[in-house]
């Protein structure tokens, strides 16, 4: 059950990251949805960071799983995905007005924190 469930928490993020660089990042600039500015340049540098924060940790997740699923059960590696999980949501209710980045957060807190109590 603790591997399928740390699988399922690092996939979860890896793929929530993508979506969100490839909707509000790649999308927004291909349909030129923003006018050119520093409120534009500020909100890619911002979305882009937290979707390539998000995907990144989540490949680094998953190789750790694929690699040494026992490091999951060790309080260190719980702790980091609890952390980053609550510094995205911070970082969603106070920078990004959209809903969606929240509930990929949470949903990834919610799974961190079912990864830790089942290991």
């Amino acid at each position: 059950m603790h591997k399928y469930l740390a699988y399922g928490t690092y996939g979860w993020l890896t793929f929530g990251g993508t979506m969100h660089l490839i909707i509000d990042v790649i999308s927004g600039y291909l349909r030129g949805k923003r006018p050119p500015g520093p409120e534009t340049t500020l909100f890619y540098g911002m979305h882009t960071a937290y979707g390539l924060g998000q995907m990144l940790v989540g490949l680094l997740g998953l190789i750790v799983a694929r690699n040494a699923m026992q490091v999951f059960g060790q309080w260190p590696a719980l702790a980091f995905g609890i952390v980053a999980a609550t510094a995205w949501l911070i970082f969603g209710f106070i920078f990004i007005e959209f809903w969606e980045p929240k509930v990929i957060a949470g949903l990834f807190l919610a799974l961190a924190i079912a990864c830790a109590v089942v290991a």
